[in-house]
C-alpha cells in the first residue's frame, strides 16, 4: 500500500513538473496574424481585378458600373494631379477630427457629472433616450436650415453623432467601477478628486475607449451624408457631384478614400488604446502561453 501511495505521489510529481517545464514553442515558429493584416485587402482587390476583367469580356453587365481597381488608379492619378483628391481629403479630415474630438470629449465631461450626481443623470436620461436614435440623416436639414451650409451644421452633426455612443459607453464604465475598490482607497485616506483620477477614471477609461471606437464608424457616416449636402469639398462632395454627372470611377475612388481613411483613424484609435491601457491583461490571448 505505501509503495503504491509512493508511486502515485512521484508520478503526480512528474506531471506537476512537466506541466510547469512545458517547453515553448521557438520564437521563430510563433505564427504572428499582425504581420499579415494586409493579406485580406490585397486579396480582396485581387479577385475584384479579375471579376471586372472577366465581366468586360463576357458582359454579365455594363462594365462601366464596376470599374476595375487598376482603371480606378489612373483615374485617381488624374484626379490627384488636380489637386481635388488632396482638397477633399484635407476637408474631411478636419471636419472628422473637429467633431469627433469635440463630441468625445463632452461626452467624458457629461458622463463624468452624470455619475456624481444623480439629479443630472434623473432628468439628462429620458431626453437622451429620446433624441439618441434619431439618425444623423434626420437632423442634417434642421442644423442647415438653423445654422447655414458652412462648417459648423457639419462639425455639429459629427459631434452629435459621436457623443451619445461614448456617453453611454462612459457612463456604464463609471457605474461598473467596484465599489470594493472606492472604499479601499477612502480608508487609505484618498480624497474625493484622488479616488476619481486613481480609481475611477482608470476604470472607466476602457469603456470610453470602446465608446469611441464604435461611435468612429457612425462619425463618418455622419461626415458624408454632412458633405453629401450643401458642401464645396469633401470626399462626400466628389461622391455627389460623380452622380450628377454619372462618373462611377469618381464615385469608387471616394468610397475606397473613404474606407482608408477610416481604416487609418481605427488603427490609430487602437494604437492609443494599446498605449494608454498596457496595463490591462486578460482575455484567453493572456491566459495561453505562446
Amino acid at each position: 500500500m505505501d509503495g503504491a501511495k509512493t508511486a502515485l505521489t512521484g508520478k503526480a510529481g512528474k506531471l506537476r513538473n512537466g506541466l510547469a517545464e512545458e517547453p515553448k514553442p521557438a520564437a521563430g515558429r510563433t505564427f504572428s496574424l499582425q504581420k499579415w493584416t494586409f493579406v485580406p485587402g490585397i486579396l480582396f482587390f485581387i479577385l475584384w481585378e479579375a471579376f471586372s476583367r472577366i465581366n468586360e469580356s463576357v458582359k454579365l453587365f455594363n462594365p462601366n458600373f464596376l470599374p476595375a481597381p487598376t482603371a480606378l488608379l489612373q483615374e485617381a492619378w488624374e484626379l490627384a494631379r488636380t489637386g481635388i483628391i488632396a482638397e477633399s481629403i484635407l476637408s474631411s479630415t478636419i471636419r472628422i477630427l473637429l467633431g469627433f474630438v469635440i463630441g468625445s470629449a463632452a461626452a467624458l465631461a457629461l458622463g463624468v457629472i452624470m455619475s456624481k450626481y444623480k439629479s443630472v443623470e434623473f432628468w439628462f436620461s429620458p431626453v437622451l433616450n429620446l433624441v439618441g436614435p434619431i439618425p444623423a440623416l434626420a437632423l442634417l436639414p434642421l442644423f442647415i436650415i438653423w445654422f447655414g451650409i458652412g462648417e459648423f451644421p457639419k462639425v455639429l452633426l459629427i459631434a452629435w453623432t459621436t457623443f451619445i455612443p461614448v456617453l453611454v459607453y462612459t457612463l456604464d464604465g463609471f457605474k461598473s467601477v467596484p465599489s470594493t475598490l472606492i472604499r479601499s482607497a477612502m480608508s487609505l485616506g484618498a480624497s474625493e478628486r484622488q479616488i476619481f483620477a486613481r480609481v475611477m477614471l482608470p476604470s472607466a477609461l476602457p469603456n470610453f475607449l470602446v465608446g469611441a471606437q464604435v461611435s468612429l464608424g457612425l462619425s463618418f457616416s455622419a461626415l458624408i451624408v454632412s458633405e453629401m449636402m450643401g458642401a464645396k469639398s469633401g470626399l462626400g462632395y466628389i461622391i455627389v457631384d460623380a452622380r450628377n454627372y454619372f462618373k462611377i470611377s469618381n464615385m469608387f475612388i471616394a468610397i475606397i478614400l473613404i474606407g482608408l481613411e477610416y481604416s487609418l483613424f481605427s488603427y490609430l484609435l487602437k494604437l492609443v488604446e494599446r498605449k494608454v491601457m498596457a496595463w490591462r491583461k486578460g482575455g484567453i490571448r493572456d491566459a495561453v502561453e505562446k
